[in-house]
Formats: structure tokens, sequence, C-alpha cells
């Protein structure tokens, strides 16, 4: 569920008709929606309330300082994978001590870094990293907290960019060297032994995924508990949002009870998994992303020219493939819709950008609504892996980002002006500084 509906015929994000923002800070234009992350949020707390849990957000699905500071101000813990996202879950507000430290290649410099954060436990990828930590923690003088990340060898059966719980993939210890591994672990000096970590995959909308791999580590979080006196089990994040929706006479049902059309809920997910989980008496880490934040965000965009070459009818929008990568990247479907419904007429269009890239597009064939040139288009669940995922390809500046409560909006991102684009470059030493913009003849 989300926060985005049409009123009087214009699209709405909660208390706010999304053409007035569009025209008051330009396009492309990002906007979020508080409420629906507080609602996110709030769902999966509750429906994980029988376990002693954590929710850690995983920056990387949209790391926005005002979307780090909603989270924080819900008490959330967070899920980070380099430095910069450390820093800068501190700049908003985040507390270190409830940070979870994922990522195959963390450097020397990160994980000094995240020791004298004082984080709340490294998830570590290979022994090579247990080593490391081990010597780095010991020229800090510091116990290093350290959980093993499992790879328990499941198909998530999601996008094959996406996965992650399978020996095809780089991530994790197979699941038949991590009692070994803790054993040598247990004779690195600066280590402490603090948990064990899972993660299968991304968008995963069936709940049977997770209850295969929980069955296959909860009896070895129980082991390492009895024998090493580890304190949680964190089994990831990875739960699907809904990317496609139903049209009934233009008005768009994605506000509709997941539920009801058969995907995966907080309750459902906790129905399966908190049975499995309860009776180990561990910490229990969740590690959600796109969940909390992809449906509360929408990219506008509006349409530059309508084209039709041959029997192919073209929107050519002021958006990119800088600005939301995942259609050309992931082949990855976003509801488009106008922000002025539109009933009737239906033609077959494709959506693209202007990059000189024939990637660059939003969508292909798709029955949208007759539109005209000037008018705006909203390209939905764009708030997961959209702006972070971003580029200055073909110089274009980012996009400013928008946060809406209620009837309240503000700019928590300025559109990147031109020259910062370049900042920090400059002509080599050797070369000649140009008069006027011109080169000098040689």
């Amino acid at each position: 569920m989300h926060d985005f509906r049409y009123v009087d015929g214009h699209l709405h994000c909660e208390g706010l008709p999304v053409e007035r923002l569009a025209r008051k800070y330009g396009t492309p234009l990002y906007v979020y929606s508080q409420k629906t992350l507080e609602d996110h949020y709030g769902r999966l707390d509750a429906a994980l309330a029988p376990l002693d849990s954590v929710i850690c957000y995983a920056v990387k699905a949209n790391s926005n300082l005002a979307v780090l500071r909603t989270f924080a101000e819900l008490g959330s813990g967070f899920d980070i994978v380099s430095a910069g996202e450390l820093e800068r879950v501190v700049a908003a507000g985040g507390n270190p001590a409830r940070c979870v430290f994922a990522g195959v290649g963390k450097t020397e410099a990160e994980i000094a870094l995240a020791l004298r954060r004082g984080i709340y436990a490294f998830n570590v990828e290979s022994e090579a990293e247990l080593v490391r930590i081990d010597r780095v923690a010991a020229r800090l003088r510091k116990q290093a907290p350290v959980a093993v990340r499992v790879n328990p060898n499941i198909d998530a059966q999601t996008h094959a960019k996406i996965t992650t719980g399978t020996y095809e993939n780089k991530f994790g210890i197979a699941f038949e060297n991590v009692l070994p591994l803790y054993q040598r672990a247990a004779r690195l000096k600066h280590l402490r032994l603090r948990g064990i970590q899972m993660h299968i995959g991304s968008q995963l909308t069936e709940v049977k995924p997770f209850e295969s791999a929980v069955r296959r580590v909860a009896p070895l979080a129980a082991a390492l508990a009895e024998k090493y006196g580890i304190e949680f089990f964190s089994i990831g994040g990875g739960i699907g949002i809904v990317y496609e929706s139903a049209l009934a006479s233009g008005q768009p049902d994605w506000w509709a009870t997941p539920a009801a059309k058969g995907l995966l809920t907080p309750a459902t997910y906790a129905s399966k998994l908190v049975p499995l989980l309860r009776p180990l008496g561990l910490k229990i880490l969740v590690e959600p992303g796109r969940f909390l934040v992809g449906n509360a965000g929408i990219l506008v965009t509006r349409i530059e020219y309508v084209k039709q070459t041959g029997e192919k009818r073209f929107l050519i929008v002021d958006a990119a493939m800088n600005d939301l990568v995942r259609p050309a990247f992931y082949d990855a479907y976003h509801e488009i819709l106008p922000l002025r419904c539109r009933c009737g007429v239906q033609a077959l269009f494709d959506v693209v950008g202007p990059i000189c890239e024939s990637g660059d597009f939003f969508c292909r064939d798709r029955l949208l609504p007759a539109v005209d040139e000037g008018e705006y288009l909203a390209l939905f669940s764009a708030g997961a892996y959209g702006a972070v995922m971003g580029s200055n390809y073909n110089s274009r500046p980012f996009p400013p980002e928008i946060l809406v409560s209620e009837r309240r909006a503000d700019c928590v991102r300025r559109r990147q002006p031109l020259e910062r684009i370049w900042e920090g470059e400059r002509a080599a030493s050797w070369q000649a500084r140009p008069a006027s913009g011109r080169r000098r003849p040689r």
C-alpha cells in the first residue's frame, strides 16, 4: 500500500497534487511519501513483535538523508555496505551501534572507520575478511563484532542480477564450511563472534524461499549460540513489492491490499517465520530495503515530444536512464500514468528518454492514455534503486528529491547545478588555458 492516488482526477502524494510540485521544482523530479515510509516500517515491526527483533533498513535502496532520518526517528537500525553509507547514517542522526556492515569488499580504511564508530557487527563474507578485520582491530586495540554470512544454497527464483543465496553467487560462506570457519575465527583474539547472517536475494514475492532458508540455517544458529554464545541471527531482507497494477476506468488499484492479489505481506511473512525463529531465543535482525521505500516514491517527468515512426509511437520525456536505470539495467517494469487521470482513448507507446542510447527507455509497447506534449507522467515504485543509482551520464544533473508529509513538502535534495557535475575536474597541468573558451592554435 502507498499514498499516491487520484483525487478529482489529479494524482496526489498524500494531501498534495503532484503537478503542483512538478511546476514548482521542475522535472525530472523524485517525490516521496513520508506516511508510506512510516506505514511500511510499522507494518513489518508489528508483524515481528513476537520476536526480539531489529529492523535494519538497507541504506543502498535509498540513502537520502531525509529518508534515513525518518527511519532513525522510528528506531530503525541500518544495513550499510560502505563507509559513505555509514557516514550518511550518522549525518542523518542514526546510531552506529545499530548498524550492520555488509558487502564482500570491505577495505581496511572502511573497517577501521566502522570500528571507531562502534558499529553493531560486520557481516563477514570470507575467511580472508575475518583475518583482515582481526588485523585492523588489533592495530586499533579493539574487539571487532562479527557475524559470518552463510550461503544456504537456496535458489530464490528471482532476477539473476539480484539473487544472492546460491553457490554461483559471490556472497557468503558455503553452508558446510560455516562451522569450521567459526572454529578458526574463535582463535582470532580481536574478534567477537556476535551472530550469524544470511540473505538469499531481493524482490521475493513468495514466502517459501525465506522459509526454506530459515529452516536450513536455524539449527546452525542454535548450535553456534550454544558453542560460541552468539546473540543474533540476521535473516536478511528481500521482501518484494508490487510493481504492476490493474487498471479500472483509469484508476489504479495499487493501494488494494497486496494479500488480495496473492502477494507477500509482512503478516504472511511473519506467520511462517516467527514459529521457526522464536524457539531460538536469539535476537532476530531483518534487513529490508525495497519493501520499506520502493512504493513510497515516484519519478515525475514531462513529455517533450510525441513522435510516430512507422507503426511505433514514442513519448519522449525529460527523464532518462541516468535518472532511473532499472528498466535499462534489469528490464524492470514500472507503472506509468499521467498526473491528470485520462480515461477513454488509449494507444501503444514506447516511453523513452533523451539520452543517445537505444537502451534509454522506461517501457516498450505499453498501452497508455492518449497524452500530449507538455503533460506530465509519473513512474511509480521508484523509491528504491531510483535516485540512489543515478549518474551524470551525458552531463545531466541529478534531479531534486521532495519529501511530502500530509500537505507539507520539502526539497530534501536540490537539483544539481550544472557546474557541480565537473567540480573536481581540471585540465592537465601541461594543457594551455583556452581564451574565451577556444583552444589556442598550435
